[in-house]
This record gives C-alpha cells, structure tokens and sequence, in this order.
C-alpha cells in the first residue's frame, strides 16, 4: 500500500528561480531564505520519497481567467514547464504518477469535487521552484508528480474549508492506491503579499507564523476563516495558503514538526518553509 511519510510547505517566488539562475544562493538579501533548506535535502535522503502530489495555483500558463478550473489534476505521462516571462530558465519535463493520478480523480469524482482531468498540462513556477528548492541536484527531478492545482486567481475561490476537505479525499486515495509507494505532499504559494493596490506590500507576520504553527497542532484553524477574511489578513495573493490546506488535508490528524524557516522579504513577500513527518 502507498504511505504518505510527510509533508512540505514552501513559498514560491519567482524571484527564487533568477536566484538560483544567477548563483546567488549565499548573497546577504538570498541566504536567510537558501539556509532554510539544507534540513529538508537531509530529510528526504531519509525518507526516499517515490512521488510527490502537489498542490498549487497556477498564474496563466496552463488556465487563464476565461477558463479557470476551481480544481484540476494532471494524469499526464510528462508535465512540461514553459517560459512565463519572467526571464527564469525553462527546466526539464517532470514524470507523471497518471496510475495514480487517476486514482486520485476517481477518489475526488466519488467525494463531489468534479476535478478538471488533464492528460495534458503545463506547469509553472508555482510547481517547477518548490521542485528545484527541494531536490536543486542537476538534471531531472528525482520523484514522480501528480499535479493539483486550485484556483487562487479568478473568484469566486473555493471556501478554505473544501480546500482541506479536498486535501482529505486526496489523502483517502493514496492510502488505498495498491502499490508499494512512499508518497510526500507538497503545498506551495504565499505566505503573506499582496502586489497591488493600496496595500501592495503588506505581509501579516503574526498571522503567518500562527499558520504555520496551526498546521502541525490544529490543522483546521484557518478553514474557520472565510475567502475575504483570508485575504483582509494575508493580502490578494497571501490566498494561496489554500493549497497549504489542501496538502495539509492529504496528511494524518497527527504529525510532527521536522523543520521550519521564515524569512521577509523575498519580492515583497513573506516565505514560509515548514517540512512535517508522519512516522512512516
């Protein structure tokens, strides 16, 4: 049977991608963020995880706002990264779990969720930099993925509640998935930022760290909140801790804390690491 052994939470900048691009992993303004990591590298030389299901937002490159999915999963072969226009580099395709995936769709159809199914799809950074942050080794990625990607972009967004119960479902697929896996569950985006309006630049760090808190002792605490609360406190783009929910859904009621990091600013953005174990 598949097992979850942990999972991990990471901003995802795409400031970081030029980063790495340029080397700069030891510049004073990069350090504070790049030192965070080493602890997870160690961690997952541990744990050997085969696949890796991640949650995240996408910003254009595969939905835009004339058809945005509330939900989707890939169940490709291969995902392919593409250049956004940020000036960071294209990196290699990434092999797909689509057994799995299915699996997973299936599981979802069956609790409700109506998931977009893509046998194909593009990724972007919000899936390509917590890739390269977590395994930066050269060459392909050393795990298979599954993509799911909630919307953060288009409202209405879904309630921070079903993004968790999302997570859950997600969660009850691999559990029953019949193949002798060690999967880990990754959520990325946020933390706190907003890049626009009058309060471009607002980062909330007492609300990020009582997140990031609550993801190992009371995992639901921030479904409590609704969209536009979420966003009074964390900002228009701080939203994306829906698909830190979502991951945190996949995971056991009871985990523990392995590692985390939190650094201001990273492009006008707050970033939060937080790696969970669950004994597996």
């Amino acid at each position: 049977m598949a097992k979850i052994v942990g999972g991990m939470f990471v901003s995802h900048v795409p400031a970081i991608g030029g980063a790495i691009a340029r080397n700069l992993q030891e510049d004073p303004y990069w350090k504070p963020f790049f030192d965070g990591f080493p602890p997870v590298h160690r961690w997952l030389e541990e744990v050997k995880p085969d696949v890796a299901v991640v949650f995240y937002n996408d910003h254009g490159l595969n939905f835009f706002l004339d058809k945005m999915p509330t939900f989707a999963v890939g169940a490709a072969p291969q995902y392919h990264n593409a250049d956004e226009g940020w000036g960071i580099p294209t990196l290699p395709p990434y092999d797909g779990a689509p057994d799995l995936s299915w699996s997973l769709i299936e599981k979802l159809v069956d609790k409700e969720f109506d998931p977009v199914s893509c046998q194909e799809m593009l990724v972007d950074h919000a899936f390509t930099l917590p890739l390269k942050l977590f395994w930066p080794q050269e060459g392909t990625c050393p795990v298979r993925l599954v993509p799911v990607c909630i919307n953060t972009v288009q409202h209405p967004l879904p309630k921070a509640s079903r993004c968790y119960k999302l997570g859950e479902a997600v969660g009850e697929a691999i559990a029953e998935w019949d193949e002798d896996l060690r999967v880990v569950v990754i959520g990325t985006g946020g933390l706190s930022h907003q890049l626009d309006g009058e309060r471009a630049g607002f980062i909330n760090r007492d609300f990020d760290l009582a997140f990031m808190e609550s993801l190992i002792h009371d995992p639901q605490w921030a479904t409590q909140y609704s969209i536009e609360e979420i966003v009074e406190k964390t900002g228009t783009q701080g939203v994306e801790l829906l698909n830190w929910l979502g991951a945190r859904g996949a995971l056991p009621p009871t985990v523990s804390k392995v590692h985390a990091n939190y650094h201001i600013p990273i492009s006008n953005t707050a970033a939060g690491l937080l790696v969970v174990g669950t004994g597996e």
